[in-house]
């Protein structure tokens, strides 16, 4: 199924659901045990408008990025279209995320989640639960805002996106009998991706020359305080809450690999999106306004305070705010200053949900062993990807000139020269020097 044999992966997997079990039982935060949506008909709708539920219960995870989400949540977006009772769970890992979404509302699960792009695409396929667990794409959540940082035994290097220094110091930790040390989030997910991309496009093969290891995003920074890894790729505030503990540097931030990059997705079971459209299209709504608020530069400050909260995402605001304004320091002397590769949620159709990038999410998971060889691209995107919802969702707020001309952002040009064409996403692959064997 990846390039971690399936009992790596297990074990792997179930090693991240053990602790996530570890930290709620000493009273971490994870999945609340609220009650199942109520069945009333939502307030303040008129009856043939009116969701079939007034709530659902939908998970995050302790990132800037599930701000939307909040948002909705806090600002009363989810009530104005008639989704009072929606919870907004804070699940300590994306393999809790993966297990509750396969339990469901019903048994004591969540009915969606923020979450990584790819994961929606491999629940569906059955590659990462114990069968297909089809899944609905609604809205991209937000493009940019991820980030590849190194600790400071690496500080004379100067990494950025283009690394060619780095590949001398992985090749002796390996001759050495020590391989270098890589954190990401969930196989096949999108720090994987990007970490993956960046050692390929440098000389280095992730499958073979360094250990690819799983840690949830919370985790990264005191793993590497305890200096069991060497560098990682996360979401922010990690990155800049690594910078201000002064444990290492950031290599770059993700929009300097792929600019706009898409990243989080809203995520839904088709089953609960198919049995309540009208909920569905509600939470949407919701959503779609929270991406537009939390895009406006008078409500950076208030979105980083609200998110700072213990419930939430745990960091101070001033670890979150500069970043979401597009201010970096990246540790190590550089920054960046009112930069164009910010975390975006709505401008520049950030929140479209354009097939072509789920395409190459695909393309990568094959890459790397994660989807055989001979999965039927289009037909995969087409049962997950609901760019229609997301039109109508947009329209029904307002926004139909929001709505982008095509599903497709066309050709897509990484920091590498390499190029991505939708249209003919084999040819990407077989160009690419560094792949699974």
């Amino acid at each position: 199924m990846s390039n971690l044999s399936r009992r790596k992966f297990l074990i792997t997997a179930s090693a991240t659901t053990a602790t996530a079990l570890l930290v709620h039982g000493c009273g971490g935060s994870t999945t609340t045990s609220s009650p199942s949506p109520t069945a009333s008909p939502a307030a303040g709708t008129s009856g043939g408008d009116a969701p079939e539920v007034t709530g659902a219960k939908l998970g995050f995870i302790a990132l800037t990025d599930c701000a939307p989400l909040v948002i909705a949540k806090e600002k009363g977006f989810f009530e104005k279209h008639g989704m009072k009772d929606v919870t907004v769970n804070k699940q300590t890992s994306w393999a809790t995320t993966r297990d509750n979404l396969e339990l469901g509302s019903e048994k004591g699960g969540i009915d969606g989640a923020h979450i990584l792009t790819p994961m929606p695409y491999l629940m569906t396929a059955g590659k990462i639960t114990k069968s297909p667990v089809p899944m609905y794409i609604l809205a991209r959540l937000n493009t940019n805002g991820q980030g590849i940082s190194v600790s400071n035994e690496y500080a004379d290097l100067k990494l950025e996106a283009k690394a060619s220094a780095l590949k001398a110091k992985v090749d002796a930790k390996k001759a050495g009998g020590k391989k270098f040390q890589c954190a990401m989030t969930f196989p096949g997910g999108t720090h994987d991706l990007w970490m993956r991309y960046w050692l390929a496009a440098n000389g280095i093969n992730p499958d073979t020359d360094v250990d690819l290891i799983v840690i949830p995003p919370a985790q990264m920074v005191a793993n590497m305080e305890t200096k069991s890894m060497d560098a990682f790729c996360v979401g922010e505030p990690w990155n800049q809450r690594l910078v201000t503990k002064k444990l290492g540097y950031n290599a770059l931030t993700t929009g300097e690999m792929w600019k706009n990059h898409p990243e989080k997705s809203l995520s839904l079971r088709k089953d609960w999106v198919d049995k309540y459209p009208k909920a569905a299209k509600a939470l949407l709504m919701a959503v779609l306004e929270a991406q537009v608020w939390c895009d406006k530069d008078e409500n950076k400050a208030e979105m980083c305070q609200i998110l700072s909260a213990d419930k939430y995402v745990k960091a101070p605001a001033k670890d979150i705010v500069e970043r979401s304004k597009g201010n970096f320091d990246l540790g190590n002397g550089r920054t960046l200053k009112d930069s164009p590769l910010l975390m975006k949620f709505w401008r520049e159709d950030a929140s479209f949900p354009f097939t072509s990038h789920d395409t190459w999410f695909l393309t990568e998971n094959i890459r790397w062993g994660k989807l055989p060889a001979d999965t039927d691209l289009k037909k995969l995107v087409s049962e997950v990807n609901r760019a229609d919802l997301w039109k109508e969702a947009a329209k029904a707020i307002g926004q139909e000139a929001a709505i982008p001309k095509s599903d497709s952002r066309g050709v897509e040009t990484f920091f590498d020269g390499v190029e991505f064409d939708p249209a003919d996403p084999m040819a990407y692959l077989k160009s690419l020097k560094i792949k699974k064997a």
